[in-house]
């Protein structure tokens, strides 16, 4: 035998194989067919699932064709894979009946409701469905629809304008002014009041909100502008505890000479005053007049009254009564430290601090007017009883009256209301230029009379008022009406002394003096009637009615000459046309 290797011979002769273990080239002949096998019943398995999911598919397709996607809710109402017609009757079923009820909205903090129909609102149910789509041919999706929802929201329709409208009348609900925090007090009990921002409804926003949300079954949120407030609720708590409960806690004492006053735990409630601070909490002051009306009563014995001068007629001739210098409490230095003491947590009371006070018209001053002679006179008659008495109470509101130099005499101001509670009665007036009652008649036969003296005496005249037609007892173009309100008989005294108006009644005249220093001479020309016009008839039915002969109207001019006394120089020359209305003729039916 010999030595050399062993050759094995294969296909191909050319190549010797070293001995040894063989080496693996690949798969034999029989594992590459069982390959072959599992491969080709793996394609047919896969194609028969997919030609079962192909059936399955083309099955669910047919099956569903026109229905509503599966999964599809609206307002929670479950209408998938229902067929279009059966949907939409279901939906009115169990949507329809909520609708027509009130629907709840919140505006802000605010929470009413919303009438529907009153709105303007109702649903569309095609649109509705239509937002649910056709059919899926996503594979993928349709097997999810099986597992998942899709909610779909209701479709509305709406009249803006009436919505609007609606909205508009909500704003007595949802809007309010801002409402700053304070602190009020049940009697002597402080409360905290915290602060409410404002809001405002936007009706335009919130119309858009209604129409998206309304059909949801769910409160609808409307949109509003807020207006802030500059405090906050713990600054009014601080306000409560630093400010309110030791200031009520117990009275003050305000100490008088030879008398103390008691300002109690309600009367510093009702005169303490709260404002907002520049950092959210409260300042707090004090109403002096309400805590003065709790205490003057109580220290007015404590005062001296004082009394102003005054010019009257003894004797026939002007007098002056001496002034007197009260003394009374200056409210005002003393209750200076009151809210510091109310703050406070020792002493409860303060002093009242006295000044003297000069009367308003000293003795001096009355002496220095130059009230010495009468410097005009004028006297009017012929009245009837009940103007009588009208005319002697005006009289006597009057009688006395100072006018200083500078100053303006107002009769309406100086004498109303003249009503039956100051002893005003009723008598004949003119109204709308026909013959009348009411109360107060009569008292323009005084405004006449006053009316010429302050002529006669130089007055400047600020303001006279005619008659509508002329009343004979009067002089023409030179007299007055006064009527509260609208019509009066003002004059200003220029010169430099005061005038004293002294009145004398009687039952048939009243005379009016006007009491100073004389400075002017005052001459009167009145020119004669021109442009007369002549009467209208008026029938009257029923009562009252007071019939009437009637009288024509006329122009007349009056010329005031106003000369200086002493030197004879004029100081004003003025003219005044009065165009009187005819006196209608009246005739009772």
């Amino acid at each position: 035998m010999s030595d050399e290797p062993r050759s094995q011979t294969h296909d191909d002769p050319t190549v010797d194989i070293p001995a040894g273990p063989r080496p693996e080239f690949g798969p034999t002949a029989g594992q590459q067919g069982s390959r072959r096998s599992r491969l080709r019943r793996g394609l047919l398995v896969a194609a028969a699932v997919f030609g079962l999911c192909g059936l399955l598919y083309g099955g669910d397709l047919a099956m569903s064709r026109g229905e509503v996607p599966r999964g599809v809710t609206v307002a929670e109402v479950p209408v998938g894979g229902m067929e279009r017609g059966a949907a939409a009757t279901k939906l009115r079923g169990q949507i329809e009946p909520r609708l027509a009820q009130l629907v709840p909205v919140r505006a802000g903090d605010v929470e009413t409701t919303l009438d529907p129909a009153a709105a303007g609102l109702a649903v569309d149910w095609d649109d509705t469905l239509d937002q649910a789509g056709a059919q899926p041919l996503n594979p993928w999706t349709r097997l999810t629809s099986l597992f998942t929802t899709r909610d779909v929201d209701v479709v509305t329709t709406g009249d803006r304008e009436e919505l609007t409208a609606a909205l508009e009348q909500l704003r007595s609900e949802t809007d309010r002014v801002p409402a700053e925090g304070t602190i009020r007090f049940d009697e002597a009990t402080p409360v905290a009041v915290d602060p409410v921002p404002g809001q405002v409804l936007d009706v335009p926003a919130a119309t858009e909100a209604v129409l998206d949300g309304w059909a949801d079954g769910s409160a609808v949120g409307l949109p509003v502008t807020t207006t802030p407030v500059s405090t906050t609720p713990e600054g009014v708590r601080t306000a409560l505890t630093e400010i309110a409960e030791p200031a009520v806690s117990a009275p003050v004492t305000v100490t008088g000479d030879g008398a103390d006053a008691e300002l109690e735990p309600e009367v510093i409630a009702e005169a303490l005053r709260f404002a907002p601070d520049d950092q959210g909490g409260l300042d707090a002051t004090i109403d002096n007049p309400t805590v003065v009306d709790a205490l003057a009563p109580q220290l007015e014995d404590t005062e001296q009254q004082g009394k102003d001068a005054e010019v009257v007629l003894q004797g026939g001739s002007p007098t002056v009564l001496p002034s007197v210098t009260g003394r009374g409490i200056d409210w005002k230095v003393s209750l200076e430290p009151l809210m510091e003491v109310l703050t406070g947590t020792d002493d409860r009371s303060l002093p009242a601090r006295y000044v003297e006070e000069p009367a308003e018209l000293t003795t001096e001053q009355a002496e220095a007017l130059g009230i010495n002679e009468v410097v005009s006179e004028f006297d009017t008659s012929g009245f009837a009883d009940d103007s009588g008495r009208n005319i002697k109470r005006i009289a006597e509101q009057v009688d006395g009256a100072v006018v200083k130099p500078g100053e303006t005499f107002s009769l309406n101001g100086y004498t109303a209301p003249r009503n039956a509670a100051n002893g005003y009665g009723e008598a004949g007036i003119i109204d709308d230029g026909r013959p009348d009652r009411g109360i107060g008649g009569g008292v323009s036969q005084f405004a006449t009379t006053l009316f010429n003296a302050s002529y006669f005496a130089g007055m400047t005249d600020i303001e006279h008022n005619e008659h509508s037609y002329y009343i004979s007892r009067y002089p023409e173009g030179r007299e007055a009406t006064v009527f509260e309100g609208a019509l009066d008989v003002r004059f200003r005294n220029d010169s430099p002394n005061g005038i004293l108006i002294d009145t004398a009644w009687s039952p048939d005249s009243i005379t009016v003096r006007f009491w100073s220093t004389k400075h002017y001479d005052v001459e009167s020309n009145t020119s004669g009637r021109s442009d007369f016009t002549e009467p209208s008839t008026q029938r009257v039915s029923g009562d009252p009615c007071i019939e009437s002969s009637g009288s024509p109207g006329f122009t007349v001019t009056n010329t005031r000459t106003v000369r200086d006394a002493d030197t004879g120089a004029v100081v004003s020359n003025d003219g005044h046309t009065t165009v009187y209305d005819p006196q209608p003729k009246v005739i009772c039916e």
